[in-house]
């Protein structure tokens, strides 16, 4: 009899403990990319990369246009990449050689950014089945830089065009495990600088794709 009540209360006790919250699992930065500051030059390319693991790479008919721009004179200006020169649709990517990076769950990218006009910049990124794809939201206008953040399982998709960099039909739950590159576009030609997008740096949270080594 005593071990019965014995037990009983040890039941009550435990039942009474409070749970402990589990803490929200956050996804790591896998990548930034922040530019080297060297002399503004058109067009941009793999010597303006700062972060020795990644791979820029230009696409669309307007890629000979896009700059890696700064301005001496203006002070606080970053040294940054602007579509203002671009005669044709344009999109920047970076591909990490370490591998590709995972974006379910709790990924998000962050960058900082200044639309001019009618720009909205979207993410741009290519599926592990050679797909690629951009994002329905978009960082729009600002008369100011400003930092901006997605939260990737929030996106829906569109196939993207990547030679013409237009988008095309909607992607249905796209695999997103295993991104080899992820980067930028307005979808637009540039204007010079009443017309035009500027991405100042951009960081990818996720974790290293354990699907493609």
């Amino acid at each position: 009899m005593r071990a019965l009540i014995l037990a009983l209360a040890a039941a009550s006790a435990l039942a009474q403990t409070p749970a402990v919250p589990k803490t929200p699992v956050e996804a790591p930065l896998f990548f930034r990319e922040d530019w080297k500051e060297t002399p503004p030059e058109t067009p941009v390319t793999q010597a303006h990369v700062a972060n020795p693991n990644l791979v820029l790479a230009v696409y669309g008919p307007g890629k000979a246009g896009v700059k890696k721009s700064h301005h001496d004179y203006k002070p606080g200006d970053p040294w940054y990449v602007w579509s203002g020169t671009a005669n044709g649709n344009w999109a920047v990517t970076l591909r990490d050689r370490r591998g590709p990076v995972d974006l379910t769950g709790p990924a998000k990218i962050r960058w900082r950014t200044e639309q001019a006009g009618f720009r909205l910049l979207r993410v741009v990124l290519k599926l592990r089945d050679g797909v690629w794809v951009v994002s329905d939201q978009y960082d729009g206008p600002s008369s100011l830089w400003r930092e901006h953040e997605f939260t990737v399982a929030d996106l829906r998709w569109r196939r993207l065009n990547i030679g013409t960099i237009t988008e095309g039909a909607w992607v249905r739950n796209p695999d997103l495990a295993g991104i080899s590159e992820v980067g930028f576009t307005d979808l637009m030609a540039g204007g010079q600088s009443d017309a035009c997008s500027r991405l100042d740096w951009i960081e990818v949270y996720g974790f290293a794709s354990r699907s493609i080594r």
